[in-house]
Formats: structure tokens, C-alpha cells, sequence
């Protein structure tokens, strides 16, 4: 392969792996907007929506089924993890709740060292196809599915916020909580659709991912640390910027762990934050909370 398709083939890797960060940094800066906190626990819903549709699959449902049920038991779990804890909590510091989110985090990931155990699995690619050859560079079908799916999932995002009710009800809450509240929109309820949307939106990009990695018990971490850091290059307000970010850390790793050492890709990007954080502390397009 020459020079050309070597960058080629890292340019389709981090677009790849960064349309997985850039959806699950839009589900924190989405979260974020409404709530005010980062939701620390979207990596394990990850986990949760990856491992469900393993699992569902071995139990015999049908492909589509089990990623479907997965996704909804995801959305599920996110519900239920803002009404147990966060609403409960709503009156309590923005610090405490962020910890909240973190401990959160830490007992999905035991209960899922416990149910899938360390064993790694996978899910088939949703196309049986042969790579592609593009310019040198080889290119597996279900990466450009993880392309689509982020364009799809960006599209319905924006279609929902401009289209329906409920859509630019949180955009009046994103830009004005006090004033959408007292125009009767409930920002209680716009914050159990916020983490749904968190549970939802990182199952799919776990399942999505899994045939192209595989999926552990603790894969989350790492994946929501990194969508982390892409919501904070891109503008932690800024729903654009979070995909910009996203899509910015997938190259910049993959060209890193190309040029450089496959070793140093997470440290480049813990890099690639401090570096903003302390250049450009509102990211790439965050200059104004209004993103959507």
C-alpha cells in the first residue's frame, strides 16, 4: 500500500471510529444542555446495548429484533437511572450530581462484569460483503454503515428539534430554562428524555461498533471518555461541534496511531483536550449555547 493509501485508510478508520465518538458526544452535550450535567455514565449504556443484543441473539430472537429490544432496554435503563437518581437529586449541586452519574457508571459496569463475565464477544457485520478497495485502501462495508448511521441519527436529531413539539421545547430549554419553564415546558420531563436519548443513542453506536471490535463488559469506559473529550473539542454547548469534534478526534487519533504508535492514540487525545481546554476552554464552536 502506498503513502496515499495509507492516509486514506486512516482518514476511513477515523472517520469510522470518530462517528462513534461524535454520536455518543451528542448525546452528553444534548444531556448536558438540558440538565446541565455531563451524564459520565453514557459509556456502560454502550456496554449495555452491545452485550443486550448479544445476548438476545444467543437467546435466539432474530438480528433485528434483538438490536431493536436492546436499544429500547438501553433507553429504558437511562430512564430509570435519571428518575432513581438524578431527579431525586435535582436540588443537590452540579458536582454532586456529575458523582452521582459517576457511581452510576461504576455499578453498570460490575453488574455487567457479572452478568457477561471478562469473555469478549462480537456481533456479525451487518453486510456480508467483500472490503472495498478505494485509492489503495480497503475499506470493510460495515464502516461506512457506522458513517451512514451517524448521518441518519445527526438527520433525525435535527429534523426532531426543528420538526416537533417536543424538539424545540428542549431548544427553549437549552437556550432559556427559566423562560421555557415559564411558558409551561417541563424541564423535569425534558431531563428523563435527555438520558432515554443517552441510553438509546450509545446502544446504537455499540452495536454498530461490536463488528468491527468487540465488545467487553468495560468497553464503555474508554468509548465515553473519548466521546467526552470530543464534546469538549467541539464546544460542550454546541450540537454541531460535538459531531465536528467527534469526527476531529477519530482522524487525529488514527492518524497518530498510524504515523506515530497505535500505543499513543488514547494519549493523543487526552492531549487534544488539555490542549483546548487551555487554548479555546469553550471548543471549536462553542462559542454560543445555542447549537442546535
Amino acid at each position: 500500500m502506498g503513502v496515499d493509501g495509507q492516509f486514506i485508510q486512516y482518514l476511513f478508520s477515523g472517520l469510522t471510529v470518530g462517528s462513534i465518538y461524535a454520536l455518543i458526544a451528542l448525546a452528553l452535550v444534548v444531556t448536558f444542555n438540558i440538565t446541565g450535567i455531563f451524564n459520565l455514565a453514557i459509556g456502560e449504556f454502550v456496554t449495555i446495548g452491545v452485550l443486550t443484543a448479544v445476548s438476545l441473539r444467543e437467546a435466539g430472537c432474530p438480528d433485528i429484533m434483538a438490536y431493536a429490544l436492546a436499544v429500547i432496554i438501553a433507553g429504558v435503563i437511562g430512564a430509570a437511572m435519571e428518575r432513581s437518581t438524578v431527579h431525586r437529586a435535582r436540588n443537590a449541586s452540579v458536582l454532586t450530581l456529575i458523582i452521582i452519574t459517576i457511581g452510576v457508571a461504576i455499578a453498570l459496569r460490575g453488574a455487567a462484569l457479572l452478568i457477561w463475565g471478562t469473555h469478549p464477544y462480537t456481533l456479525h457485520p451487518f453486510i456480508k460483503a467483500a472490503p472495498i478497495s478505494v485509492g489503495g485502501a480497503t475499506i470493510v462495508p460495515q464502516s461506512l454503515l457506522v458513517l451512514c448511521l451517524a448521518m441518519v441519527a445527526v438527520g433525525i436529531l435535527f429534523a426532531f428539534f426543528d420538526l416537533t413539539y417536543a424538539g424545540k421545547a428542549v431548544r427553549a430549554a437549552m437556550v432559556n430554562p427559566t423562560a421555557a419553564r415559564l411558558v409551561g415546558i417541563n424541564p423535569e420531563r425534558l431531563s428523563l428524555l435527555a438520558f432515554s436519548f443517552s441510553g438509546v443513542i450509545a446502544a446504537l453506536a455499540g452495536i454498530f461498533i461490536a463488528p468491527i471490535t468487540t465488545a467487553t463488559y468495560d468497553m464503555g469506559f474508554m468509548l465515553g471518555l473519548k466521546g467526552f473529550v470530543a464534546a469538549i473539542l467541539g464546544g460542550v454547548t454546541n450540537v454541531n461541534g460535538a459531531i465536528v469534534g467527534g469526527l476531529l478526534l477519530g482522524i487525529i487519533e488514527a492518524f497518530a496511531a498510524g504515523t506515530l504508535s497505535s500505543g499513543l492514540k488514547d494519549a493523543v487525545a487526552m492531549a487534544v483536550m488539555i490542549l483546548v481546554l487551555l487554548t479555546r476552554p469553550t471548543g471549536i464552536l462553542g462559542s454560543t449555547r445555542n447549537g442546535g
